[in-house]
């Protein structure tokens, strides 16, 4: 069985989708016209999607964090120092991390809704970068 779709609750479907665009390089995918709300559909590759999704007065959880909820992603630990600059310059927070690994990671909580994300070496996946 395999991973297809994530789906993140905002009330700022925008700005959250463009966070995301802008530092992660996530482009976006069509949604279908059935789609009842407003709704971003951004291709994470590998056939893997993250929709981005409008809930009327949400409110992100506030066990956002390492050992709590959040969402790990793999990205080529060479270009981490970029990553950085771009998601600060975007207005995230980075985050280190509470427990010590053999191999490279960073958190950042981002800053529409204070979702946190973890940010793994891509080495870690077993996938080449493309």
């Amino acid at each position: 069985m395999g991973f297809a779709h994530l789906t993140l609750a905002t009330r700022e479907v925008e700005k959250t989708a463009s966070f995301l665009e802008q530092t992660l390089g996530y482009p976006r995918d069509p949604v279908p016209e059935n789609v009842p709300c407003e709704s971003v559909w951004l291709n994470l590759g590998g056939g893997h999607q993250l929709h981005i999704t409008y809930v009327d007065e949400f409110e992100v959880s506030p066990f956002e964090r390492e050992f709590g909820r959040h969402v790990a992603i793999y990205y080529p630990s060479q270009r981490f120092d970029d990553l950085k600059e771009r998601l600060v310059q975007y207005g995230a927070v980075l985050i280190e991390p509470e427990r010590t690994t053999p191999f490279d990671r960073f958190f950042f909580r981002e800053p529409v809704n204070g979702y946190v994300f973890e940010v793994i070496d891509q080495a870690r996946s077993g996938i080449l970068e493309t």
